[in-house]
């Protein structure tokens, strides 16, 4: 199996970043509009973080396709060559940066995106007197 070139693994991460933002704009992502932000923030980051462990493992599951006579044997030797730990390991990592930004979007959606700039970017407005 080749080592992943820096394009390959540059354009394999803009896939499920397309995914998380084409999903962002299908009408039942945003279930919970009126309750806490808790509710869209857990709902959007169990989907999404359900959703990455299967694309990530598809994309593995074709670079070794690629290799293989079927796509039975190609399964058999991605389990095999695996590294399990490293896999959850990106899981685990991918869930927090997801959390992240379910978490910024829902108070971006609240309060708008342009507070949302400037609270970050500025000019702060002056505080009342």
């Amino acid at each position: 199996m080749s080592i992943p070139t820096t394009t390959s693994v540059l354009v394999a991460s803009l896939i499920p970043g397309k995914s998380v933002l084409f999903a962002d704009m299908l009408p039942f992502i945003n279930r919970f509009p009126d309750k806490p932000l808790i509710w869209n923030v857990s709902w959007k980051t169990l989907r999404y973080a359900i959703v990455a462990p299967i694309v990530h493992y598809l994309e593995r599951l074709y670079e070794y396709w690629k290799e293989a006579p079927n796509l039975i044997v190609a399964n058999r030797a991605l389990i095999a060559h695996i590294s399990w730990a490293r896999f959850w390991a990106i899981q685990i990592l991918l869930a927090t940066l997801i959390l992240m930004y379910c978490a910024i979007g829902e108070v971006a959606r609240v309060i708008g995106h342009h507070r949302l700039k400037t609270i970050f970017f500025g000019p702060l407005p002056a505080p009342p007197e």
